[in-house]
């Protein structure tokens, strides 16, 4: 019976194996609880930390101008936008493998603190959109007498 199975070059049962890998690894990867609103195919990693006197927001989104992306604080809550389009390919080109993503993409944070938003800074360089949200000062805790009948 195996002398009916045709022998196949080894490359070709490398990339029949990386095909097999990437269809895991995408299934395991989906965002089954991903919300309508967030858009396209996908999602930019994001570093949201903390110092004393302000909130630092890096996300990677290579592959873009700054004209595309489109930041919006209402309250708390930080949305960062923006559209990946896809560059015209050519009729004559013959793709052997195709990773790169685009498409239309949103993330939206809550903040762990209020924010100034009229001092926030936003700079998008090499790829990285860096976003300075200075922390809102705090508001003195203010006693509330009871009153009393």
């Amino acid at each position: 019976m195996a002398g009916l199975i045709p022998w196949r070059e080894r490359r070709e049962i490398d990339r029949l194996r990386g095909e097999i890998d990437r269809l895991f690894h995408d299934f395991f990867d989906m965002r089954p609880f991903r919300l309508p609103f967030q858009g396209g195919d996908w999602i930019p990693a994001v570093d949201v930390s903390e110092t004393g006197k302000e909130i630092v927001v890096n996300a990677e989104i290579p592959g873009m101008s700054a004209k595309d992306i489109d930041i919006s604080l209402n309250g708390r809550v930080l949305t960062i936008k923006g559209e990946k389009k896809q560059e015209q390919e050519e009729k004559e080109k013959n793709f052997h493998r195709l990773e790169r993503r685009y498409g239309s993409f949103s993330r939206s944070f809550e903040l762990p603190v209020d924010v100034d938003a009229d001092k926030v800074k936003a700079s998008y360089k090499n790829g990285v959109l860096n976003l300075t949200l200075p922390k809102a000062k705090e508001q003195e805790a203010k006693r509330i007498e009871i009153k009393t009948a």
